[in-house]
């Protein structure tokens, strides 16, 4: 089944304006994103979700696909719908939404997700987790945590440590990825849900989906991607991507 994978992008930061077209290695980060995502299987569709004309026509520069969406809008997913609408995807598609903050992201990433909808229908939105091999990741509020039940859905994600080991004992802490792989149909769901109040307490739109009910599979994965959220970060990243 061919992928649709949409990268929402927006130019007002609060932690870092214009971060999209901040330079990694001589190219915007956001044509970092749309080359690596373009290498996993299946990929039929990439575009950048956007209202911002600058994130636009930096993209055009570079040849890549571009739609045009509402502001402001909740967040990124929601972006993301608006954008699968105007590609007129189906309801049985697959929509990929990838930040566009992660320039080092493995594509075999986009792939476990993919073979996990592919495996099981019943699942409707999926994403990736990661064994957290850096410490100082643990206590950092923009590494989400992530915990699971026994089938791998999400039972909630925080941006605290969580589990807490009250008596010291050793715990494997996960730190969620910012992709998420949607059914079409899921998405235009999720779209249309209220907003959720742990939503707004943490400001993470997974857990709008956990709020209302519904599922959220966790896909553990050995790949990291490393996120830019500010600016020392870009510098990482940058130093990352000269080593590889």
């Amino acid at each position: 089944m061919a992928l649709h994978v949409v990268i929402p992008a927006r130019y007002g930061s609060s932690r870092f304006p214009g971060k999209p077209l901040v330079d990694i290695g001589g190219k915007p980060m956001i044509q970092r994103v749309m080359e690596r995502v373009a290498q996993a299987k299946g990929v039929q569709t990439v575009a950048v979700a956007t209202d911002d004309q600058r994130i636009a026509q930096a993209v055009s520069a570079f040849g890549g696909r571009v739609v045009l969406t509402d502001r402001p809008m909740r967040t990124g997913s929601d972006r993301v719908a608006h954008a699968a609408a105007e590609l007129g995807l189906g309801p049985d598609e697959l929509v990929v939404n990838v930040q566009g903050d992660q320039p080092l992201l493995p594509p075999q990433l986009i792939d476990e997700l993919s073979a996990v909808m592919l495996a099981d229908a019943d699942v409707l939105m999926a994403t990736p987790v990661t064994p957290i091999r850096r410490p100082e990741e643990i206590a950092d509020p923009n590494h989400v945590k992530a915990v699971m039940d026994v089938r791998g859905d999400a039972l909630y994600f925080s941006r605290l440590a969580i589990p807490h080991p009250r008596d010291g004992g050793q715990v494997t802490f996960y730190k969620h990825l910012g992709v998420y792989i949607f059914r079409k149909g899921f998405l235009d769901i999720f779209a249309g849900l209220a907003d959720g109040v742990l939503e707004e307490a943490e400001k993470l739109e997974q857990l709008r989906v956990l709020e209302h009910g519904y599922k959220l599979r966790c896909v553990i994965s050995q790949f990291d991607s490393p996120e830019v959220d500010r600016p020392a970060d870009a510098q990482r990243v940058a130093e990352l991507l000269a080593g590889a």
